[in-house]
């Protein structure tokens, strides 16, 4: 799949932030231009960038495959191949599948399937072979043996060493923010020593967790990331690339410099929390060119605020906390922030790299509100999304002259109404008006209140004077007239009975005879479509779920999903899966990617045309 063709946008309406800036400065003094393939001939890394122009700039998507993405991978999704879009450059979709303990074939797949969903692709054209395509699809696993190399080098030039001492006590040996870390019994081993140990943990000569190998870089650093961090583990546990052929793992934090490195990566961008570790991120490359094993110019790493939206949870351990307690049903639950979630609730690829582009970029944290992302989904889809009509929790109305009026009890009069307002050009959709049309319950009251102005019974008022029955429209069809309702047997009505006032039809002439404030949404009880209707909300009622310690699963909403049975416009009859709605009075909705079928509609409301949380 190849990026979405977008033209770079004019210097005067392009976005302007930090990154931007960075980029537009390498740009113009050529920081890049002399960059050569990295690696050593022949292994997996050399030519892992692709032939090589020094006008572009190249990012990279650098996910662990250890779960699902949610919103806020979304905003570096569309950060990083924006950025390479923009600029005519690369972005490098890369796995960081060094910890195989976690990692799964699923998540790579889901993985790979999201960018794609959210409109972006790592296929370049191929400028050594014209017409065809370079994919940029990496995994940090195709590099073991150079990093292995690489630590290997480290070891020889006194810059790493194996440690051996118990994790209790390298943690109590790091020190604190206001005490030096303690240097290891092992740290003065020669190369020779640290060699042949690293070399015994990779045949798999050591136990799980007896020894790691260590950056020997000041364990006396303000900076605690640079008090001699690990950088391999021993970790027997098979890898979903490259089997059982190692024993021995890099660290996240020693294998994704490399990764940036040999990919030829121009600006590695990253959230604030790896600030700290830019430091280490540094030393190693500058250490590794020193050493002849990576070249210069080497990548830089930038860090942005990353995206915090108020009433959900981003971490993966809480998200799996929530999918495997059954607090949820599944990862694609329309209420969890995944994007394989969201994508189930309605949520359009377009509203999200709309709200990546409304939140900024910047350096400074912060929260967006949850009503950012209803915002954006709803100026996306209001242009596009065809109306229909709905009724979610149906009364029925019974129109009594309605054979007097066209003849029959079962005439069937034809009503129309656009597919969309403003785009007549779209055409209309057509149902039609019988006796017995399903009603929203809350559009009758026996006893209305001040400012109702829909349908109740005629009734003798406070001052004993007779009021007539109220009037109200059928949307695109005729004025009614409320004349009583029918009950059962516990009081509960079970109908509404009004009469049809004839000549009043919508987009006739006599429409405007007769003057109403109310206006009501119904569809035929003989053609309506039965269907499950979804009616999804916040996961939790609060703003975060998490603060102050607090056990996230103590707030959770149990309101946050509502089955109910509602009919349907019969132009819905055709809807397809993960087709989207808007119907009309309710909000937006979209058939279900997974139930939805045309025997069992089932349909979810993906948020409403007015944000209500703030009354509730």
């Amino acid at each position: 799949m190849t990026a979405p063709s977008r033209p770079t946008p004019p210097d005067d309406v392009k976005p302007s932030n930090f990154l931007r800036q960075v980029i537009e400065r390498d740009l113009a003094q050529g920081t890049y231009a002399s960059r050569t393939f990295a690696g050593t001939p022949g292994d997996a890394a050399h030519h892992a960038a692709g032939p090589l122009d020094p006008a572009r700039i190249r990012t990279r998507f650098p996910p662990e495959p250890n779960g699902y993405l949610h919103i806020g991978h979304a905003k570096s999704i569309c950060l990083n191949f924006g950025l390479a879009r923009d600029y005519g450059g690369v972005c490098h979709m890369r796995f960081d599948d060094t910890n195989p303990e976690k990692e799964e074939q699923e998540y790579v797949d889901g993985i790979l399937d999201a960018v794609k969903w959210l409109g972006f692709g790592w296929e370049t054209p191929d400028p050594l072979n014209p017409g065809a395509t370079r994919s940029h699809l990496y995994f940090a696993s195709n590099y073991f043996d150079f990093m292995y190399r690489a630590a290997e080098a480290l070891i020889t030039a006194g810059h790493a060493y194996v440690d051996e001492q118990t994790p209790d006590q390298m943690r109590a040996n790091r020190g604190d923010f206001n005490t030096p870390g303690t240097d290891s019994p092992f740290r003065s081993r020669t190369p020779d020593e640290n060699l042949a140990r690293f070399r015994e943990m990779r045949d798999g000569l050591l136990a799980d967790g007896a020894a790691v190998l260590r950056a020997k870089i000041d364990m006396a650093s303000a900076n605690i990331n640079l008090r001699d961090p690990a950088i391999y583990r021993i970790k027997r546990a098979t890898h979903h690339n490259t089997g059982d052929t190692w024993c021995i793992y890099p660290m996240y934090t020693y294998a994704h410099p490399i990764e940036d490195a040999l990919e030829n990566i121009t600006h590695s961008i990253c959230t604030l929390e790896f600030e700290d570790q830019r430091p280490f991120y540094d030393w190693l490359l500058d250490t590794l060119c020193t050493l002849g094993l990576t070249k210069q110019p080497r990548p830089h790493q930038y860090e942005f605020a990353r995206l915090n939206i108020t009433y959900i949870v981003t971490s993966k351990r809480k998200l799996k906390q929530l999918v495997d307690e059954g607090h949820v049903q599944g990862w694609d639950d329309p209420r969890l922030p995944t994007l394989v979630g969201m994508r189930r609730r309605g949520y359009t690829a377009e509203s999200l790299q709309l709200l990546a582009e409304r939140s900024g970029v910047s350096k400074a944290g912060g929260w967006l509100d949850y009503a950012s992302i209803d915002i954006a989904l709803r100026d996306d889809l209001d242009p596009k999304a065809p109306r229909a009509c709905a009724v979610l929790d149906p009364l029925k109305l019974k129109l009594t002259n309605f054979a007097d009026v066209f003849g029959s009890e079962s005439h069937r009069e034809p009503c129309h109404a656009p597919v969309h307002p403003a785009h007549p050009e779209r055409g209309q959709r057509d149902f039609v008006l019988t006796n017995e049309v399903w009603i929203e319950r809350e559009d009758f009251m026996e006893v209305p209140s001040k400012g109702f102005f829909r349908l109740s019974p005629p009734r003798t008022d406070a001052a004993g004077v007779a009021q007539p029955g109220s009037r109200s429209r059928l949307k695109y069809g005729y004025v009614i007239e409320c004349t009583g309702c029918e009950k059962d047997e516990a009081g509960q009505v079970t109908a509404v009975l009004a009469t049809l006032v004839p000549d009043t039809k919508s987009g006739t002439p006599g429409a405007d005879a007769v003057k109403v404030k109310g206006v009501i949404t119904w569809v035929s009880v003989a053609t309506a479509i039965a269907a499950e209707v979804r009616l999804y909300d916040r996961l939790f009622t609060e703003a975060q779920p998490d603060a102050g310690g607090r056990d996230f699963l103590s707030v959770l909403n149990p309101l946050s999903k509502k089955i109910v049975s509602a009919y349907l416009e019969s132009s819905l009859a055709t809807a397809q899966p993960d087709d989207r709605f808007q119907f009309e009075r309710h909000g937006y909705f979209v058939a279900d990617r997974k139930d939805h079928a045309s025997g069992h509609p089932v349909f979810n409301r993906t948020t409403t045309l007015k944000d209500t949380w703030a009354k509730v």
